[in-house]
């Protein structure tokens, strides 16, 4: 229960600057009580507060006054909520939520406001504003480019058409390759990894860091990476200042999969990326992987191409978690999850994560349900 406590207290920390952080409690035993619990319990619902930030978030507005004194005049706390959400369905329909959508999912993604570089934000938003499953964000085959009708806040279904003969999400997206592009695709793995599973690498270690001198971590066996004793051009094994594998075991198995895609997001027969090396040559698959090693998205998730990768990915409860967390993030007026570390406690989020998954990854439904939730509304 700490972290969930931290999570939610971060609005009232300035006020524990001054003095300690728990008080006796008022049984009167030497017990201290915990003064984000008295705080957090000493909130109340306010609907109207509550409908300022969820008018704000999804529609770019206030509340009209209209709106203000339907909840007000409502009655008491029961009947306020049916307006209050009544009111948010009305938000969550109307044509301006595309809009807030289009430019969340441009922060989120890093990218937009051209007509090639919207390609992705505009599908992720069709996605949330047609209430579709998330997982297709990462596995849907066509229709993957649609147009935007920003009067309406209605999208058509388009495809990329940057030579994928099956789309993959955004995963097979040309402005993301473009936008990502890199030495060996590094950049495309790294904007992966963190748009959807929320963290930075290393992705995947084993336990924690123990004292001392820095220790291999990774679930991997080193040697199925490439390194200048087995192959590769570039020396993965390098242990002289960090432990470089305890990162590109998890990425050295990705960045195959994006090393098609030139500089301008298209798909070609031959790899396109180069190596941080004198002269700058063409990488070779061996410079990530040594012989038969297969690409893949964890320890014990293969991943053959693009399609798979995003079957792994959409499978994995992580970025279940990840999408959840944004989302809260957003609503609360937190930082970006992993530039600002505003982590969200799993424990915080585990029935809304539950149930979103239960709900096939719908967006908008998961996004009422954050506005709804007891957190969101008092205060």
């Amino acid at each position: 229960m700490r972290s969930v406590r931290v999570f939610l207290a971060l609005g009232l920390a300035s006020a524990a600057c001054g003095g300690a952080t728990s008080t006796p409690d008022d049984t009167g035993d030497d017990v201290p009580a915990d003064e984000w619990d008295r705080r957090l319990g000493e909130r109340v619902v306010d609907y109207n507060a509550a409908l300022r930030t969820a008018a704000l978030r999804l529609t770019g507005d206030l509340p009209t006054l209209a709106e203000i004194k339907a909840v007000a005049d409502a009655g008491d706390a029961a009947a306020q909520k049916v307006v209050y959400e009544s009111l948010l369905r009305s938000y969550l329909e109307g044509p301006r939520f595309a809009g807030q959508m289009l430019r969340f999912w441009r922060d989120t993604m890093r990218l937009g406001e051209s007509a090639t570089m919207d390609t992705a934000p505009r599908f992720a938003a069709q996605l949330t504003v047609e209430n579709r499953s998330y997982a297709e964000l990462l596995t849907a085959a066509t229709g993957t480019c649609p147009t935007y009708d920003a009067a309406a806040g209605t999208f058509a279904a388009a495809d990329c058409g940057n030579g994928v003969p099956t789309a993959a999400g955004v995963l097979s997206n040309p402005a993301v390759m473009a936008q990502f592009s890199s030495n060996m695709a590094f950049r495309r793995v790294r904007w992966v990894q963190e748009t959807f599973a929320c963290t930075a690498f290393p992705a995947e270690l084993t336990g924690a860091q123990p004292e001392g001198a820095p220790a291999f971590l990774s679930p991997w066996p080193m040697e199925s990476i490439a390194g200048t004793a087995n192959g590769g051009t570039v020396d993965f094994h390098d242990q002289s200042a960090v432990i470089c594998a305890n990162c590109h075991t998890t990425m050295n198995h990705l960045a195959p999969l994006f090393a098609n895609f030139d500089d301008a997001g298209q798909l070609q027969g031959t790899i396109q990326v180069k190596t941080p090396l004198p002269g700058n040559p063409l990488a070779l698959r061996t410079d990530w992987l040594p012989g038969a090693e297969p690409t893949a998205w964890r320890f014990g998730a293969p991943a053959a191409d693009l399609p798979a990768l995003g079957a792994a990915m959409a499978a994995d409860p992580a970025i279940a978690e990840c999408a959840v967390a944004r989302l809260w993030n957003w609503a609360l007026g937190r930082g970006d999850i992993v530039d600002t570390l505003s982590t969200v406690p799993t424990e915080v989020i585990t029935a809304q994560v539950a149930a979103f998954t239960a709900n096939g990854m719908k967006l908008k439904d998961a996004i009422f349900a954050v506005y709804t939730s007891d957190d969101f509304v008092r205060f």
